[in-house]
């Protein structure tokens, strides 16, 4: 921390290169060779190197620097494989010319984003939490995505609140007086590391936090249940909104739309049966089976936070690239508006 904190009093110039509504971020990294927007990744772990498959699938991001701390891991010698630069300076490889970058995703952990945050903003590079360090704006890539470009902090929230907030926001918008919701995750064992025990607390917190953001409801259930029997079950999660009176009608083509919105950055969420009236209101439970990319599709749970980070990003980068094309535009322009004068 003390040494993050004396690269943090150095003299990093703030350069801005989008409308103020981008809060002054840094346009140091540049455009890449390739016209696509740099990208970081911090965290070597499962996470960090799905999030890496699918960065160098997108026709709008690459990555730069792949920064952890054993050259050695697994997830490094995936990278170093791929011909992607890795790190084993952790946060400080950012600081180097030639790994800045406009967007950093951070797999690491709560405690450690808690200090990244600080450099990140430091830098004007746009942070994506992987984390439930409950730093940055909540974002839910199919509740709008207006947030991505007016915080230099975006949280991911949770497995759990990517997968339910959608549905719980759907309810709560049709069914009147919502008093309580009720969110149950069931996952794989081998899809739960070390870090997500470790960081339940937080879990609960940012899920609620999520919840309370999207609906609009103050009183939450939630848990995170690990399905031991089945190692390799997908995530399976129900939302359930407790209140007096429900019109089951109303509810199938509001839950149609949303479930569109979800499998157009997350094809594998769906919807388990239509929803079910239970004792005191309604219950819907969904699934969710991941892309494959690196982990096993059953990680649905890992899958769908990872697909709405690189949703975010993506959305993210086209506005940044659309914005230094339109300032390339002008500047030819008015270049030649000079020569012919």
């Amino acid at each position: 921390m003390q040494f993050i904190k004396a690269l943090l009093s150095g003299d990093f110039s703030q350069r801005s290169f989008l409308p103020r509504s981008f809060l002054q971020r840094n346009k140091g990294a540049g455009e890449s060779v390739s016209g696509r927007l740099r990208v970081g990744i911090i965290g070597t772990g499962k996470i960090g190197v799905d999030l890496l498959v699918k960065v160098r699938r997108s026709p709008w991001m690459e990555c730069v620097v792949f920064s952890g701390r054993n050259l050695q891991s697994s997830g490094m010698s995936y990278a170093a494989e791929l011909g992607v630069a890795v790190s084993d300076q952790g946060i400080n490889a950012f600081f180097e010319p030639r790994y800045r970058c406009d967007i950093v995703f951070d797999a690491t952990s709560a405690a450690n984003h808690i200090e990244h945050a600080q450099v990140f903003d430091r830098l004007g590079i746009l942070a994506i939490d992987m984390t439930p360090s409950q730093i940055g704006e909540c974002c839910v890539p199919a509740l709008g995505m207006k947030e991505v470009l007016e915080n230099k902090n975006i949280s991911m929230i949770s497995c759990g609140g990517q997968s339910s907030i959608p549905v719980a926001q759907v309810l709560a918008s049709v069914i009147p007086n919502v008093q309580k919701l009720a969110v149950k995750s069931i996952v794989s064992p081998n899809s739960v590391g070390p870090g997500t025990l470790a960081n339940l607390d937080e879990y609960y917190h940012n899920t609620k936090a999520g919840l309370k953001k999207y609906t609009g409801v103050s009183a939450f259930d939630i848990e995170l249940l690990v399905d031991d029997v089945n190692p390799e079950t997908r995530m399976l999660t129900s939302v359930t909104a407790y209140c007096d009176t429900v019109d089951m009608d109303a509810l199938r083509l509001p839950l149609i739309a949303m479930l569109e919105k979800i499998q157009a950055y997350v094809p594998g969420y769906k919807l388990e049966h239509e929803p079910r009236l239970v004792e005191g209101g309604v219950r819907v439970d969904l699934s969710v089976e991941g892309l494959g990319d690196y982990l096993p599709k059953y990680a649905g749970n890992l899958d769908i936070i990872n697909c709405a980070a690189i949703a975010v990003a993506e959305h993210y980068s086209q506005a940044v690239l659309a914005s230094r094309q339109t300032k390339k535009s002008l500047v030819r322009h008015h270049s030649n508006l000079q020569l012919e004068y």
